[in-house]
């Protein structure tokens, strides 16, 4: 089933399968690969914090704090913003607003996230760059991907605004382009949960969180990971993804580094 959030769907595990653990259990601290450079995917509704549109400020000021820790320990992150707090262009156009006049609205919604976690980061003292898709010179650079390389390489964050600038493209679908044009090594999605589970954790007791998953089984049963698009693309160039909690003190620092947190899904689930 799809959790609140909608980025979890039904899983088919069971307690004690391989591949599933049940909620609340210790996870083993093996440790995974770190990554040098990562794409950070950001949802839109998890800027809203406990209100159902808007900007939380206290969401807002973590997430800084977050991303400024992975900077200081010479990480290079760039960061895909989503913009469910603002607009969603596939609910809106339920509504009867055009499809493409929608998600343009959407886009939209996703700069003003960008400048609103660029102005933390930089009262937190990290120098960052807003580029997007769709140009708009007063607020943001345009997205070149060399500049945007450079960036990283200089120590500054840059945050992705306006999605891949074109309708029918989730924000997710971009974290996934925007990591293999910049030559990110996984893209880490921050959600609302600590992983994928097969039931809401926050109303399930029993439901079993996955520690690991292969792109084929996302996409054969149908797990709202990331969308579809997103993962066939991650899936053919072999970029990792990394499903976990954004809200948990030092998380982004911990994913980034390679330690055992949320869900991975890789090739063969290595």
């Amino acid at each position: 089933m799809t959790l609140p959030d909608g980025h979890t769907a039904v899983a088919g595990l069971a307690p004690g399968e391989p591949g599933s653990e049940p909620a609340g259990s210790p996870v083993p601290a093996d440790i995974r690969p770190s990554w040098r450079r990562v794409v950070l995917k950001l949802s839109g509704e998890a800027f809203a914090g406990g209100e159902p549109l808007g900007i939380s400020p206290d969401v807002v000021i973590h997430v800084a704090r977050e991303i400024a820790a992975a900077t200081r320990e010479g990480f290079q992150i760039a960061a895909v913003v989503g913009g469910g707090n603002m607009f969603r262009g596939a609910a809106l156009s339920e509504r009867g607003i055009d499809r493409s006049r929608a998600d343009y609205m959407g886009m939209l919604g996703t700069v003003i996230n960008c400048l609103a976690l660029q102005d933390v980061l930089e009262k937190l003292g990290v120098e960052t760059r807003v580029q997007t898709a769709i140009t708009m010179g007063q607020v943001a650079e345009p997205y070149i991907p060399r500049r945007a390389i450079r960036h990283l390489e200089k120590g500054r964050v840059v945050i992705f605004g306006a999605g891949l600038g074109a309708p029918f493209f989730s924000t997710d679908t971009c974290a996934a382009q925007r990591a293999l044009e910049i030559g990110a090594e996984a893209v880490l999605k921050g959600t609302q949960v600590d992983g994928v589970y097969d039931a809401d954790p926050r109303h399930s007791p029993e439901a079993v969180r996955f520690l690991q998953l292969d792109y084929a089984e996302v996409l054969r049963r149908e797990l709202r990971v990331m969308d579809a698009t997103a993962v066939s693309l991650c899936m053919d160039n072999d970029l990792p993804i990394v499903v976990f909690d954004l809200m948990g003190d030092g998380n982004v620092v911990r994913a980034v580094r390679g330690e055992k947190i949320g869900t991975l899904v890789s090739r063969s689930a290595q």
